[in-house]
């Protein structure tokens, strides 16, 4: 219900908290688990990660660039000023966490490791 809710509000973020609710879903099914880790977009973007093995500078761009559409979006349609302040260091750390914590990996090397596996 609350990713419905941020679906609709700009300030409450609903895709956190649809992760948040197929994560549980799928932990609560071993079959459900398994076809999840065996789509496309759990391979692409989730396995790499959790292996820490990092992202590529595309991978990172995208994601930022989506994530910063909202946060804009919610910066000018918020009046609290608290919110906006708190949106746009949010939006500041998610910068700083991708360029200084997530290790940038070229994409020849995620085709290595798929190949390796």
């Amino acid at each position: 219900m609350i990713g419905i809710a941020g679906t609709v509000l700009p300030v409450l973020p609903g895709g956190p908290f649809y992760l948040f609710a197929a994560f549980c879903f799928a932990k609560s099914s071993k079959s459900i688990e398994n076809w999840f880790k065996s789509t496309s977009l759990y391979e692409k973007y989730v396995e790499a990660f959790l292996q820490k093995k990092g992202m590529t500078r595309k991978e990172k761009i995208r994601i930022n660039l989506i994530a910063d559409f909202f946060i804009v979006i919610s910066v000018f349609y918020v009046d609290i000023l608290l919110v906006k302040i708190l949106l746009v260091v949010s939006a500041l750390y998610k910068h700083y966490y991708f360029i200084k914590k997530i290790k940038t990996i070229k994409t020849i090397d995620r085709n290595r490791t798929k190949q390796r596996a």
